[in-house]
């Protein structure tokens, strides 16, 4: 068993965040979890491994896990357009720029979005704060992504034209509610959290598992922390496909795990392999460039590597020196979370902190040192 405590427990001290948490699955199949440091720094209460963390865009390969189960049962379909069921997008319009009044120009796009687009995100939907452009267009419109309801935003390019991140997968979300008859959060309670037993993972966290809630916290210019106010929506949102979910490392594991398995028992092997290939092509896939700095930082994940996009997150197409396999799926949340699974040996691993903006250097530190820990 790798030493996890003292790895995080290095990580705090190193000040990379006030409170850390991970869980992971070695080789042998041996599970293990840890934590260090406070779950705030308006909280002194100690962080625990049944800290409650939000964990944003790790939602994402959750709720694409549920789409793709309505795909095996021949309800959904890749490469139909998603308009007839989501009528906000059945006639796309592609942001063109803008008039000398800075006013937008938009265009009709000649090309459909479907869910392989969405979940790829290659959909030409974006997020604002890693598109210049959206973040231009949401200040001259006076939109919003945060909003109940969906929003009517514009492509930042033609489906299928290149990568980029954006809401995609809460658009997925919709499009499971639509077929499914079904909220989201009921749908995913059914059919992925219930049969993983994950009990600890939740769109709206009970009083229970919110008395266990870490802070979120901005890291300031000179490295210090601050506890801002944060929480999701305690209802229904649009944004909950995308990063809606709060959970624990150890019960996030539990997907992490099944993926790390082969994919039983939430999809059939045949599914599970179409999911974890390149759907990209060759666009490079996960690189951000931030457009709002106090949320996000400039990402590339795992660098020197080829990232390429399955159909539920970043899949490497080759093997580092001392870390996850070729064919493994990764990606994060904005507070700083990070996770891996490896399917060709069975090993993962969750780091989670509550910290902004996105792309901390340290918290990447820590991750990767418990990570390269997994595979000595």
């Amino acid at each position: 068993m790798i030493d996890l405590q003292s790895l995080l427990a290095a990580g705090v001290a190193a000040g990379h965040a006030p409170g850390l948490s991970a869980a992971i699955i070695d080789r042998d199949g041996r599970v293990q979890s840890g934590a260090a440091g406070v779950r705030g720094v308006d909280n002194p209460a100690a962080m625990t491994s049944d800290t409650v963390c939000w964990i944003a865009s790790c939602t994402k390969a959750i709720t694409s896990v549920g789409a793709l189960q309505l795909v095996e049962r021949g309800l959904l379909d890749l490469d139909e357009p998603v308009g007839s069921a989501l009528p906000t997008l059945a006639a796309p319009r592609v942001l063109a720029g803008f008039d000398t009044d800075g006013k937008p120009i938009t265009q009709p796009a000649t090309k459909p979005i479907t869910l392989r687009r969405l979940l790829t995100h290659t959909s030409g939907l974006a997020y604002d704060f890693v598109s210049e452009e959206l973040a231009r267009y949401m200040t001259a419109t006076g939109g919003t992504l945060m909003g109940a309801g969906e929003p009517d935003i514009p492509l930042m390019f033609e489906p299928g034209e290149r990568w980029l991140y954006g809401i995609g997968i809460d658009w997925a979300g919709r499009l499971i509610e639509a077929i499914s008859g079904q909220t989201l959060d009921a749908y995913l309670a059914e059919n992925v959290l219930g049969p993983l037993g994950m009990a600890d993972t939740s769109f709206f966290p009970d009083a229970a598992l919110s008395a266990r809630k870490a802070s979120v916290h901005q890291r300031l210019d000179d490295g210090t922390f601050v506890a801002i106010p944060f929480g999701m929506p305690p209802v229904r949102h649009f944004g909950m496909g995308g990063g809606g979910l709060y959970s624990t490392a150890p019960d996030y594991l539990k997907f992490l795990k099944a993926i790390a398995g082969g994919g039983a028992p939430l999809l059939g092997a045949e599914t599970f392999g179409l999911m974890m290939r390149n759907h990209v092509g060759d666009f490079d896939a996960g690189s951000l460039k931030s457009a709002q700095p106090m949320l996000s930082r400039d990402f590339i994940p795992i660098p020197n590597r080829i990232r390429r996009h399955g159909l539920a997150g970043l899949v490497n197409m080759d093997a580092g020196t001392g870390t996850r396999s070729a064919g493994s799926l990764a990606w994060a949340g904005l507070a700083n979370c990070y996770y891996w699974a490896d399917p060709v040996t069975g090993a993962a691993g969750v780091v989670m902190a509550q910290l902004l903006p996105f792309g901390d250097p340290g918290v990447l530190a820590t991750f990767e040192s418990v990570e390269r820990a997994v595979y000595a």
